[in-house]
């Protein structure tokens, strides 16, 4: 018995789909990069898409939220000094270097400098948080801004200075970021 045509020209169409189908099924497709985040023997957090031992640095322990609140950070930007504060305590308290450099102004700098403020900020997000003050510009004399005569102008903060501890929970350490005011949000900077 013989095939009809048609019958065999069907067939060949189904090996071929099956093959194209098994080829695209088996195609090498990039794997997406995984951030692992290192210590090194000096005690710097690294962030790197390389395993930590290539880089000579141990993974580093996965910290847990230390606030409790399980909230998960949305997006936007600080509008006002207190939600500012507050994305910082947040950050600080949960240990998130990504939350903490959400309210930082990132415009203009360059990578190089880029990778030296996530190392800074890393490092400040490993330290007990005591507290956040602000900090007012000098008065006309280049004196602080709160001795007397008091004036009636009330002026905005120029920085902000946490106070934190080592990890000994005894050891002070004091950390000065900039304030700047850009597109009607509030950012860190320097």
């Amino acid at each position: 018995m013989s095939i009809p045509p048609a019958a065999s020209l069907w067939s060949a169409h189904r090996v071929l789909l099956a093959c194209v189908l098994a080829s695209v099924a088996l195609w090498p497709f990039p794997a997406p990069a995984q951030v692992n985040r290192c210590t090194t023997a000096d005690g710097i957090t690294l962030y790197t898409d390389r395993r930590c031992t290539d880089v000579g640095a141990v993974p580093a322990p996965v910290r847990r939220n230390a606030a409790g609140s399980g909230r998960i950070h949305r997006g936007g930007c600080a509008r006002n000094l207190q939600d500012l504060i507050y994305e910082m305590t947040s950050a600080i308290d949960s240990g998130d270097v990504n939350r903490l450099a959400s309210v930082y102004h990132w415009a203009g700098m360059s990578g190089s400098a880029g990778y030296a403020v996530m190392a800074r900020l890393g490092a400040v997000v490993n330290r007990p948080l005591v507290d956040i003050v602000p900090v007012m510009p000098a008065g006309p004399d280049g004196e602080d801004g709160w001795l007397y005569p008091q004036t009636t102008v009330q002026s905005t903060p120029v920085a902000l200075r946490l106070e934190q501890t080592l990890a000994n929970g005894r050891t002070p350490s004091r950390t000065v970021f900039g304030m700047h005011r850009h597109f009607g949000c509030y950012w860190i900077r320097g």
